[in-house]
């Protein structure tokens, strides 16, 4: 349960019902006057004023037939009346409202429970709240919301060749940049998550990981799961009891991909390679839609139509990173040239990527193909 003002973003765990009509009453859609429309079938134009209703007040509890109350925007209609006239229409002098114009029975009234009756449902369970919701929630009185648990979440980086953002690299050292993008990319699917940074070295990994463990639901590494002398992750995952569920994807970038489990916890550990393309597409690729599966959400799938042709040489699945725009309703994908998987500044000029599959072909300017975002709004 999180209160109203901190569930954005968040994702339903009940259906959301309404707590009684809507409008729970015959609301005025204008300001102007309330008559019976009998009264002008009756030949009537004028009709003198009883009182005036502003809205947030009880109806007036009479009103003559030859008489009219002025009456404001989302106020209760009352009950001898059925039309509304706007000021517009009417010219009022001495306490009388003369109307200009022939009215339709019922105009400008907002009628009880014609939106919604009490008791239907307004919002499914499995909605992700945005600020939508939030109004209709606010209207049904929640100010207490139940949601789905979000998990909690480690963002670890590996390697001795990292240091702090606020720190000058040596000539052998980069910033640390991986763990900033996916904490990034995990704030805006509603986490903030832990970030944490390892050395390459055996011992300390095997503490520091077993603690983590045992704490949190999901580890996301950057690191550490390739070939190479210093890639000791596989390894001190299996000393800690963590079954691997596979190593290595036939994708390109981020074949390396580790994922695993830790049975007596129930953690669930990706682990991606370390070079900052890799990392990036791999949490879009696997993490997002995992999370979304195991939330409930629907995952929306679309192609896009391709401005570059291109051939693929290998047989692996190829994601390649593009920039989308908008033309005459289609959305076209140029290509990003990268510098393969560690190009950190392609990144930034991509709104996704498109997935290319593990078939040795050409692709032409036209082609549909199915696209993976990585911004809002796409």
């Amino acid at each position: 349960m999180v209160p109203l003002k901190s569930a954005m973003g968040r994702v339903l765990a009940e259906d959301i019902q309404a707590d009684r009509d809507f409008p729970p009453f015959n609301r005025s859609t204008k300001d102007g006057i309330a008559i019976n429309y009998d009264s002008v079938e009756n030949g009537r134009r004028s009709f003198e004023i009883q009182g005036t209703l502003p809205a947030g007040k009880p109806t007036i509890p009479f009103v003559d037939a030859e008489g009219c109350i002025e009456i404001m925007t989302g106020a209760k209609v009352p009950y001898e009346t059925d039309t509304i006239i706007m000021y517009e229409e009417v010219e009022i002098a001495h306490d009388i409202a003369t109307i200009t114009n022939i009215p339709k029975r019922g105009q400008n009234i907002h009628l009880r429970g014609s939106d919604e009756k009490k008791g239907a449902i307004l919002i499914l369970k499995n909605t992700r709240i945005t600020s939508a919701e939030i109004g209709v929630l606010a209207t049904v009185g929640k100010h207490m919301v139940s949601v789905k648990k979000l998990p909690r979440v480690a963002v670890i980086s590996t390697g001795n060749e990292l240091v702090d953002i606020d720190q000058q690299p040596l000539m052998h050292q980069i910033r640390k940049s991986n763990s900033y993008s996916l904490y990034a990319s995990l704030l805006d699917l509603g986490i903030i998550p832990m970030l944490l940074h390892i050395s390459d070295d055996k011992d300390l990994l095997r503490q520091k990981l077993g603690y983590v463990i045992e704490e949190m639901d999901i580890l996301i590494l950057s690191g550490g799961v390739s070939k190479g002398k210093f890639d000791f992750i596989p390894q001190i995952f299996k000393e800690l009891g963590v079954e691997k569920l596979f190593h290595k994807v036939a994708q390109r970038p981020g074949k390396p991909f580790w994922f695993g489990r830790k049975e007596s916890s129930g953690t669930l550990i990706f682990s991606f390679p370390g070079n900052p393309v890799s990392t990036f597409m791999n949490f879009y690729i696997y993490f997002k839609p995992w999370l979304y599966s195991s939330l409930g959400i629907p995952i929306i799938e679309y192609e896009v139509c391709l401005k570059d042709a291109f051939e693929i040489t290998n047989d692996l699945t190829n994601f390649l990173g593009v920039h989308l725009e908008r033309k005459g309703g289609i959305n076209e994908a140029s290509l990003i040239g990268a510098n393969g998987s560690g190009d950190l500044l392609s990144l930034s000029k991509m709104d996704g990527f498109i997935r290319v599959p593990s078939t040795k072909r050409s692709y032409a300017k036209g082609d549909l193909i199915y696209f993976i975002s990585t911004r809002e709004g796409y």
